[in-house]
């Protein structure tokens, strides 16, 4: 029995740290830095909203969430093919859940909780946005660094990129990466702010990646 017990332990413990080292880094958080601004020699690519998207996942003690949200619009201005500046807009009034099938009522419940003033507080904060603050090699990896606006706070963040430009067309891929939603003052069932929850906690991070695609304006 007591065999039996130190196996059942062992496994829980392998699995509870498996799961842990598959969360996405954090992106490294800043206060807000100075816009980078385009030269006159910089060329200007216009987001595609249709094929540009971020998907997110949230964490929980009993599971997890996911899903998407739009770009409402953007532009990119690249000199000499890299990436010089830039902006876009994020429709928080499009999330979307894809884990719970879109006919259930869970869906609509989660959507619509998302929504509230509980997280993004979306008929207050319809648009968040992100403003390029800078771009550089770091460890192999290209690091594209921007102002992330959230509700009513605004921080840098840094996030590994993949770009291409390919004549017309400029693809942004980032790796997956988290934010933790306290310092964007999204507080429900955070234990950053409220110390009774047992186990009806929320983790703080929500995991991202970004998909942009752009056309030369």
């Amino acid at each position: 029995m007591k065999s039996n017990f130190l196996n059942i332990f062992t496994l829980i413990t392998i699995i509870t740290f498996t799961s842990c080292g598959d969360k996405a880094k954090e992106a490294e958080t800043k206060k807000a830095a100075e816009a980078a601004v385009a030269e006159a020699m910089s060329v200007t690519y216009n987001v595609n909203t249709d094929d540009s998207t971020i998907e997110w996942k949230g964490f929980k003690p009993t599971g997890t969430h996911n899903g998407t949200i739009n770009i409402k619009e953007g532009i990119i201005n690249v000199n000499d093919g890299v990436i010089e500046s830039g902006k876009f807009a994020i429709d928080m009034t499009s999330i979307t859940v894809l884990d719970i099938p879109v006919e259930k009522e869970g869906n609509a419940k989660l959507v619509g909780h998302l929504s509230s003033a509980d997280f993004f507080d979306v008929e207050k904060y319809p648009v968040s946005k992100f403003q390029i603050t800078g771009i550089e090699t770091k460890d192999g990896k290209t690091m594209l660094s921007g102002n992330l606006t959230l509700k009513d706070a605004t921080n840098n963040i840094s996030i590994p990129v993949t770009t291409t430009v390919n004549g017309d067309k400029l693809t942004l891929t980032s790796e997956t990466f988290t934010i933790d939603r306290s310092k964007w003052n999204v507080e429900y069932g955070s234990k950053s702010f409220f110390d009774n929850l047992g186990d009806k906690f929320i983790n703080d991070d929500i995991e991202l990646k970004v998909t942009l695609t752009a056309n030369k304006a």
